[in-house]
Protein backbone atom coordinates (compact mmCIF):
# COMPACT_ATOMS: atom_id res chain seq x y z
CA UNK A 1 0.00 0.00 0.00
CA UNK A 2 1.26 3.26 -1.05
CA UNK A 3 0.70 6.59 0.93
CA UNK A 4 0.75 9.92 -0.95
CA UNK A 5 -0.40 13.05 0.89
CA UNK A 6 -0.70 15.94 -1.51
CA UNK A 7 -2.69 14.12 -3.99
CA UNK A 8 -6.89 14.68 -3.06
CA UNK A 9 -9.64 12.66 -5.00
CA UNK A 10 -13.67 13.39 -4.72
CA UNK A 11 -15.92 10.77 -6.18
CA UNK A 12 -18.83 10.48 -7.55
CA UNK A 13 -19.88 6.49 -7.78
CA UNK A 14 -21.46 4.81 -10.27
CA UNK A 15 -22.03 1.56 -11.61
CA UNK A 16 -18.21 1.52 -12.07
CA UNK A 17 -17.01 1.38 -8.22
CA UNK A 18 -18.01 -0.33 -5.14
CA UNK A 19 -17.56 2.21 -2.10
CA UNK A 20 -16.54 1.42 1.26
CA UNK A 21 -15.49 3.96 4.27
CA UNK A 22 -12.47 3.55 5.40
CA UNK A 23 -11.33 4.44 8.88
CA UNK A 24 -7.95 6.29 7.60
CA UNK A 25 -7.48 9.88 8.72
CA UNK A 26 -9.10 12.43 6.04
CA UNK A 27 -6.59 14.04 3.64
CA UNK A 28 -4.64 10.67 3.37
CA UNK A 29 -4.30 8.81 -0.33
CA UNK A 30 -3.72 5.51 -1.24
CA UNK A 31 -3.06 3.42 -4.52
CA UNK A 32 -4.00 0.10 -2.71
CA UNK A 33 -3.42 -1.84 -5.77
CA UNK A 34 -3.63 -1.84 -9.41
CA UNK A 35 -7.43 -0.97 -9.75
CA UNK A 36 -8.23 -0.04 -6.33
CA UNK A 37 -7.82 3.64 -4.97
CA UNK A 38 -9.23 5.28 -2.01
CA UNK A 39 -10.16 8.69 -2.06
CA UNK A 40 -9.43 11.84 0.30
CA UNK A 41 -12.38 11.39 1.96
CA UNK A 42 -11.75 7.98 2.63
CA UNK A 43 -13.79 5.55 0.39
CA UNK A 44 -12.50 2.58 -1.40
CA UNK A 45 -12.81 2.71 -5.17
CA UNK A 46 -12.64 -0.32 -7.57
CA UNK A 47 -12.17 0.57 -11.33
CA UNK A 48 -13.66 -2.33 -13.10
CA UNK A 49 -13.46 -0.13 -16.91
CA UNK A 50 -11.54 2.45 -18.34
CA UNK A 51 -13.87 6.15 -18.23
CA UNK A 52 -13.53 6.91 -22.37
CA UNK A 53 -16.03 10.60 -22.01
CA UNK A 54 -13.64 12.92 -19.81
CA UNK A 55 -13.85 16.42 -19.55
CA UNK A 56 -10.82 18.00 -17.74
CA UNK A 57 -10.91 21.55 -16.07
CA UNK A 58 -7.33 21.74 -14.88
CA UNK A 59 -4.22 22.08 -18.12
CA UNK A 60 -1.79 19.60 -16.40
CA UNK A 61 -4.64 16.90 -16.77
CA UNK A 62 -5.53 17.99 -20.06
CA UNK A 63 -1.98 17.63 -20.92
CA UNK A 64 -1.20 14.27 -19.14
CA UNK A 65 -4.35 12.57 -20.77
CA UNK A 66 -3.38 13.77 -24.55
CA UNK A 67 0.19 12.74 -23.74
CA UNK A 68 -0.94 9.10 -22.76
CA UNK A 69 -2.71 9.11 -26.24
CA UNK A 70 -5.86 10.31 -25.92
CA UNK A 71 -7.85 11.87 -27.95
CA UNK A 72 -11.57 10.94 -29.12
CA UNK A 73 -11.71 9.95 -25.49
CA UNK A 74 -11.58 13.41 -23.77
CA UNK A 75 -15.03 15.65 -24.64
CA UNK A 76 -13.88 18.73 -23.11
CA UNK A 77 -11.25 20.82 -21.31
CA UNK A 78 -10.46 24.39 -19.39
CA UNK A 79 -11.62 27.33 -21.64
CA UNK A 80 -7.50 28.77 -20.46
CA UNK A 81 -6.26 25.00 -22.07
CA UNK A 82 -4.18 25.62 -25.04
CA UNK A 83 -1.53 22.84 -24.99
CA UNK A 84 -1.10 20.37 -27.06
CA UNK A 85 -2.73 22.64 -29.84
CA UNK A 86 -5.09 19.49 -30.14
CA UNK A 87 -6.97 20.85 -26.97
CA UNK A 88 -7.90 24.19 -28.65
CA UNK A 89 -10.12 21.90 -31.12
CA UNK A 90 -12.03 20.75 -27.60
CA UNK A 91 -14.88 22.24 -26.39
CA UNK A 92 -14.56 24.71 -23.69
CA UNK A 93 -15.66 23.99 -19.93
CA UNK A 94 -15.33 26.32 -17.15
CA UNK A 95 -16.48 25.28 -13.42
CA UNK A 96 -18.33 29.09 -13.49
CA UNK A 97 -20.36 27.04 -15.68
CA UNK A 98 -24.25 25.90 -15.25
CA UNK A 99 -24.06 22.40 -14.46
CA UNK A 100 -26.54 21.46 -17.07
CA UNK A 101 -24.28 22.23 -19.59
CA UNK A 102 -21.85 19.15 -18.54
CA UNK A 103 -25.02 17.23 -18.19
CA UNK A 104 -25.88 17.96 -21.85
CA UNK A 105 -22.18 16.39 -22.81
CA UNK A 106 -22.76 13.41 -21.01
CA UNK A 107 -19.59 12.57 -19.46
CA UNK A 108 -18.22 9.87 -17.48
CA UNK A 109 -15.76 11.55 -15.67
CA UNK A 110 -14.91 15.23 -14.81
CA UNK A 111 -11.64 15.79 -13.51
CA UNK A 112 -10.50 18.50 -11.80
CA UNK A 113 -8.26 20.28 -8.70
CA UNK A 114 -8.57 20.66 -5.16
CA UNK A 115 -9.27 24.33 -5.66
CA UNK A 116 -12.56 23.75 -7.42
CA UNK A 117 -13.44 20.77 -4.92
CA UNK A 118 -13.73 23.52 -2.09
CA UNK A 119 -14.54 26.48 -3.96
CA UNK A 120 -17.27 24.92 -6.84
CA UNK A 121 -19.47 22.58 -4.22
CA UNK A 122 -22.67 22.88 -5.84
CA UNK A 123 -21.10 21.74 -9.37
CA UNK A 124 -19.33 18.32 -8.40
CA UNK A 125 -22.55 18.23 -6.00
CA UNK A 126 -25.05 18.19 -8.79
CA UNK A 127 -22.61 16.30 -10.99
CA UNK A 128 -22.65 13.16 -8.61
CA UNK A 129 -26.13 13.24 -7.98
CA UNK A 130 -26.60 12.79 -11.91
CA UNK A 131 -23.90 9.84 -11.75
CA UNK A 132 -20.70 11.58 -13.08
CA UNK A 133 -17.57 10.76 -11.35
CA UNK A 134 -15.95 13.54 -10.48
CA UNK A 135 -11.93 13.46 -9.56
CA UNK A 136 -10.10 16.39 -7.68
CA UNK A 137 -6.43 15.73 -8.10
CA UNK A 138 -3.62 17.68 -8.09
CA UNK A 139 0.12 16.58 -6.97
CA UNK A 140 2.81 18.99 -5.45
CA UNK A 141 6.19 16.78 -5.69
CA UNK A 142 7.99 14.93 -7.65
CA UNK A 143 7.08 11.99 -6.22
CA UNK A 144 3.21 12.57 -6.13
CA UNK A 145 3.27 13.07 -10.05
CA UNK A 146 4.50 9.42 -10.13
CA UNK A 147 1.61 8.23 -8.78
CA UNK A 148 -0.76 11.02 -10.11
CA UNK A 149 0.48 9.58 -13.82
CA UNK A 150 -0.06 5.97 -12.15
CA UNK A 151 -3.71 6.85 -11.25
CA UNK A 152 -4.36 8.62 -14.29
CA UNK A 153 -3.30 5.53 -16.68
CA UNK A 154 -5.70 3.52 -13.99
CA UNK A 155 -8.49 5.35 -14.96
CA UNK A 156 -8.19 5.62 -18.31
CA UNK A 157 -7.59 2.14 -19.07
CA UNK A 158 -3.58 3.32 -19.90
CA UNK A 159 -1.76 1.68 -17.32
CA UNK A 160 1.45 0.67 -19.40
CA UNK A 161 1.97 3.81 -21.19
CA UNK A 162 1.60 5.26 -17.69
CA UNK A 163 4.00 3.36 -16.43
CA UNK A 164 6.27 3.94 -19.68
CA UNK A 165 5.67 8.09 -18.78
CA UNK A 166 7.34 7.66 -15.55
CA UNK A 167 10.67 5.59 -17.05
CA UNK A 168 11.30 8.23 -19.83
CA UNK A 169 11.09 11.16 -17.43
CA UNK A 170 12.93 9.25 -14.59
CA UNK A 171 15.60 8.40 -17.24
CA UNK A 172 16.04 11.59 -18.45
CA UNK A 173 16.52 12.95 -15.04
CA UNK A 174 19.21 10.75 -14.23
CA UNK A 175 21.11 11.85 -17.57
CA UNK A 176 20.61 15.12 -16.79
CA UNK A 177 21.74 14.82 -13.46
CA UNK A 178 24.32 13.07 -14.23
CA UNK A 179 25.49 16.28 -16.79
CA UNK A 180 24.93 18.80 -14.40
CA UNK A 181 25.98 17.84 -11.45
CA UNK A 182 30.01 18.67 -13.37
CA UNK A 183 29.01 22.09 -13.61
CA UNK A 184 31.39 24.67 -12.10
CA UNK A 185 30.94 26.76 -10.29
CA UNK A 186 27.38 25.70 -9.07
CA UNK A 187 25.36 28.09 -9.43
CA UNK A 188 23.28 29.73 -6.67
CA UNK A 189 19.84 30.99 -7.45
CA UNK A 190 17.02 32.89 -6.14
CA UNK A 191 13.62 31.49 -7.77
CA UNK A 192 11.28 33.63 -7.78
CA UNK A 193 7.37 32.76 -7.72
CA UNK A 194 5.29 35.81 -7.61
CA UNK A 195 7.09 38.97 -7.24
CA UNK A 196 4.24 41.53 -5.57
CA UNK A 197 4.36 39.48 -2.74
CA UNK A 198 8.28 38.36 -2.43
CA UNK A 199 7.11 34.69 -2.25
CA UNK A 200 9.39 31.99 -3.70
CA UNK A 201 9.34 28.15 -4.01
CA UNK A 202 10.08 25.59 -0.74
CA UNK A 203 12.26 22.96 -0.75
CA UNK A 204 10.75 20.26 -2.40
CA UNK A 205 8.54 21.72 -4.51
CA UNK A 206 8.28 20.79 -8.50
CA UNK A 207 10.33 24.23 -9.71
CA UNK A 208 13.09 23.64 -7.13
CA UNK A 209 13.38 19.98 -8.13
CA UNK A 210 13.13 21.66 -11.89
CA UNK A 211 16.56 24.15 -10.30
CA UNK A 212 18.55 21.73 -8.47
CA UNK A 213 18.32 19.13 -11.29
CA UNK A 214 19.75 21.72 -13.94
CA UNK A 215 22.61 22.40 -11.29
CA UNK A 216 21.28 25.33 -9.62
CA UNK A 217 21.65 25.98 -5.68
CA UNK A 218 18.70 27.03 -4.19
CA UNK A 219 19.28 29.93 -2.46
CA UNK A 220 16.13 30.35 -0.65
CA UNK A 221 16.30 26.77 0.39
CA UNK A 222 15.19 27.66 4.13
CA UNK A 223 11.57 28.96 2.64
CA UNK A 224 9.05 27.44 5.16
CA UNK A 225 5.82 27.12 3.30
CA UNK A 226 2.44 28.06 3.84
CA UNK A 227 -1.22 26.90 3.91
CA UNK A 228 0.15 23.22 2.84
CA UNK A 229 1.47 24.96 -0.47
CA UNK A 230 4.94 24.70 -1.89
CA UNK A 231 5.35 28.42 -2.21
CA UNK A 232 6.73 30.75 0.77
CA UNK A 233 6.43 34.12 1.62
CA UNK A 234 10.33 35.03 1.89
CA UNK A 235 10.24 38.76 1.93
CA UNK A 236 12.89 41.58 0.02
CA UNK A 237 14.58 41.67 3.49
CA UNK A 238 15.56 37.81 3.36
CA UNK A 239 16.43 38.05 -0.08
CA UNK A 240 18.40 41.50 0.62
CA UNK A 241 20.96 39.32 3.17
CA UNK A 242 21.62 36.93 0.80
CA UNK A 243 22.29 39.46 -2.18
CA UNK A 244 25.93 39.25 -2.67
CA UNK A 245 25.21 35.23 -3.15
CA UNK A 246 22.86 35.75 -5.91
CA UNK A 247 24.34 34.34 -9.31
CA UNK A 248 20.51 34.13 -11.09
CA UNK A 249 17.61 35.68 -10.64
CA UNK A 250 14.96 33.63 -11.90
CA UNK A 251 10.98 34.40 -11.96
CA UNK A 252 8.22 32.16 -13.25
CA UNK A 253 5.55 34.00 -15.13
CA UNK A 254 1.91 32.90 -15.36
CA UNK A 255 -1.41 33.92 -14.57
CA UNK A 256 -0.36 34.53 -10.27
CA UNK A 257 2.76 35.95 -11.54
CA UNK A 258 4.01 38.65 -14.68
CA UNK A 259 6.52 40.50 -13.77
CA UNK A 260 8.59 42.24 -16.43
CA UNK A 261 12.69 42.06 -16.66
CA UNK A 262 12.58 45.86 -15.88
CA UNK A 263 10.24 45.58 -13.16
CA UNK A 264 12.46 43.23 -11.63
CA UNK A 265 15.77 44.78 -12.33
CA UNK A 266 13.97 48.28 -10.95
CA UNK A 267 12.33 46.96 -7.72
CA UNK A 268 13.95 49.27 -4.62
CA UNK A 269 16.57 47.83 -3.08
CA UNK A 270 17.19 44.86 -5.86
CA UNK A 271 20.42 46.43 -7.30
CA UNK A 272 22.83 45.37 -4.76
CA UNK A 273 21.92 41.56 -5.55
CA UNK A 274 24.69 40.30 -8.05
CA UNK A 275 22.39 38.84 -10.50
CA UNK A 276 20.66 42.42 -10.65
CA UNK A 277 24.32 43.62 -11.08
CA UNK A 278 25.58 41.36 -13.63
CA UNK A 279 22.19 41.11 -15.78
CA UNK A 280 21.26 37.61 -15.19
CA UNK A 281 18.12 37.44 -14.66
CA UNK A 282 15.56 35.43 -16.08
CA UNK A 283 11.41 34.50 -16.54
CA UNK A 284 10.79 31.23 -17.76
CA UNK A 285 7.13 29.87 -18.11
CA UNK A 286 5.69 28.46 -15.53
CA UNK A 287 4.02 25.72 -17.40
CA UNK A 288 7.42 24.17 -17.49
CA UNK A 289 9.02 24.56 -13.97
CA UNK A 290 5.54 23.81 -11.79
CA UNK A 291 3.36 21.85 -13.67
CA UNK A 292 3.21 18.36 -12.93
CA UNK A 293 3.40 17.43 -16.62
CA UNK A 294 6.55 15.75 -18.95
CA UNK A 295 7.35 19.70 -19.72
CA UNK A 296 9.32 19.74 -16.87
CA UNK A 297 11.88 18.44 -18.66
CA UNK A 298 11.77 21.21 -21.36
CA UNK A 299 11.89 23.61 -17.99
CA UNK A 300 15.11 21.77 -16.82
CA UNK A 301 16.65 22.26 -20.05
CA UNK A 302 16.11 26.03 -20.23
CA UNK A 303 16.59 26.30 -16.74
CA UNK A 304 19.94 24.91 -17.06
CA UNK A 305 21.12 27.04 -20.13
CA UNK A 306 20.25 30.23 -18.11
CA UNK A 307 22.22 29.06 -15.33
CA UNK A 308 24.99 27.51 -17.80
CA UNK A 309 25.03 28.87 -20.88
CA UNK A 310 27.81 26.77 -21.51
CA UNK A 311 25.59 23.71 -21.70
CA UNK A 312 24.12 25.02 -25.22
CA UNK A 313 25.18 23.48 -28.34
CA UNK A 314 26.04 20.41 -26.36
CA UNK A 315 25.42 16.99 -24.83
CA UNK A 316 22.65 18.80 -22.38
CA UNK A 317 20.46 19.34 -25.82
CA UNK A 318 21.51 16.01 -26.56
CA UNK A 319 19.97 14.58 -23.08
CA UNK A 320 16.98 17.16 -24.04
CA UNK A 321 16.13 15.34 -27.21
CA UNK A 322 16.47 12.15 -26.51
CA UNK A 323 14.30 12.99 -23.52
CA UNK A 324 11.44 13.85 -24.90
CA UNK A 325 11.65 11.25 -27.77
CA UNK A 326 8.87 8.72 -26.82
CA UNK A 327 10.57 5.60 -25.21
CA UNK A 328 10.14 2.50 -27.03
CA UNK A 329 8.51 -0.50 -25.50
CA UNK A 330 11.88 -3.05 -25.67
CA UNK A 331 13.85 -0.38 -23.81
CA UNK A 332 11.30 0.50 -21.61
CA UNK A 333 10.86 -3.85 -20.37
CA UNK A 334 14.89 -4.24 -20.57
CA UNK A 335 15.26 -1.20 -18.03
CA UNK A 336 12.42 -2.02 -15.97
CA UNK A 337 12.23 -5.96 -15.42
CA UNK A 338 8.68 -5.89 -17.17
Amino acid sequence: MVIQRGLFFFWVLTGLFTPCVSADLPGDVKLVDETTLIDQSGRTINVSRPFSRIISLYGAHTENLFYLGLDSEIIGVSRSDSYPEKAQEKPAFSYHDDPERFLAARPDLVLIRPMIDRGYARLTKRLEQSGITVVSIQPSTIEEMYQYWKILGILTGKKDTSHRMIQQFQLAVEKFNAYSKNATPPQKVYFEAIHDKMKTFSNGSMADFVLKTAGGINIADDARPSRGSNIAVYGKERILSKAADIDVFLSQQGPMNRPTLDQIKNEPGFSVIRAIQNNRVYIIDEHIVSRPTMRLLHGIHQTGIRLYPEFSGTAWDTVFQEAITPIPDRIYDETTGN
